[in-house]
């Protein structure tokens, strides 16, 4: 062979090593939740998945078939922690850039493997009971992430979930409900590991379903227009704290006008009538949907006081 015709596949075979380089460093590895068979679902053909910018945010909306976006963490400094990330966007889209993988490369540069979570957005026109649907994927999220631990070099112990907005109720109810059997088992989705989440991390979150301080918005998509009494109490997250929830991080803003800072407060409240650790970060301003930061004023540090907390409570 001559010398001249060896370039191409150099060039070929330095192309892959890049290409391989850069999956191993910031790039998702997309995982089907439920390998095509979604429990409750209906079949509709009008439903498609889309992604759209507008109002300054990355929105996914139309979600029939859930994954995890796995973002692993440099092996240099993996702590063996994983945290599933849960972006908000009133259970009517999801906030998947600023909520999700900015967040994601963050917690990468804490030796964190991140996983976003692409939850289906509760609509009866494709699932047989919107209510619980989010939670079917996020049960079915940390059973994954549980069964391949070992190989993905994750602590099964050491399995936290982050929320914002409505994802952040999501995330509540799968730290206070983590125990109620919300879809059936089978080959293919085996349900013996623990759905329980081992710490939360929730941001200006949708915690309560009552009238007085909810998240309109989010608890019509969820529940629907008139949800009965007892529906409203079961998806209120601060009356559903016992002995066994995670511990919690929160972080909320005063003048946060979509979601009334009440709904932390409440959480946290709860959380200490059972002595649970939390810790809850009240800011002056900043009011909703500000992600990671987006201004210099003191909201902007949560991520930092979020990185301690995660440290001195050994995760």
């Amino acid at each position: 062979m001559k010398k001249n015709s060896l370039i191409p596949q150099l060039l070929l075979a330095i192309t892959g090593i890049v290409a391989i380089a850069g999956n191993l460093s910031g790039q998702s590895n997309v995982i089907d939740l439920w390998n095509g068979k979604v429990p409750g679902a209906i079949v509709n053909a009008n439903f498609k998945q889309t992604v759209d910018s507008s109002d300054n945010w990355t929105k996914m909306r139309f979600v029939t078939q859930p994954t995890l976006d796995m973002y692993a963490a440099p092996a240099e400094k993996a702590t063996g922690t994983a945290i599933v990330i849960c972006p908000g966007g009133g259970y009517g889209g999801l906030a998947i850039k600023h909520e999700g993988a900015q967040v994601a490369s963050w917690l990468n540069g804490l030796g964190i493997t991140a996983f976003v979570l692409k939850y289906r957005l509760p609509d009866s026109t494709i699932m047989e009971n919107k209510s619980i649907a989010p939670m079917q994927d996020g049960q079915q999220a940390i059973r994954i992430i549980r069964r391949n631990a070992k190989e993905w070099g994750i602590n099964p112990n050491k399995i936290g979930i982050m929320g914002f907005s409505a994802g952040g109720h999501l995330a509540a109810t799968l730290s206070t409900r983590f125990d109620e059997e919300v879809y059936d088992s089978d080959d293919d989705s085996d349900d013996s590991e623990s759905a329980r989440y081992d710490f939360s991390v929730l941001i200006y979150p949708v915690i309560s379903m009552d009238s007085a301080i909810t998240h309109w918005g989010s608890r019509v998509n969820l529940l629907g227009k008139t949800p009965s009494p007892e529906l409203v109490k079961k998806f209120s997250n601060e009356l559903q704290v016992s002995s066994e929830t995670p511990p919690a991080f929160m972080v909320h803003s005063l003048d946060d006008n979509a979601v009334p800072v009440q709904n932390s407060i409440g959480y946290a409240l709860s959380m200490k009538m059972f002595n649970i650790p939390c810790e809850l970060h009240i800011y002056q301003s900043g009011g909703h949907g500000y992600g990671m930061g987006r201004s210099a004023n003191t909201e902007s540090s949560w991520t930092e006081a979020c990185s301690k907390w995660l440290s001195a409570s050994g995760f």
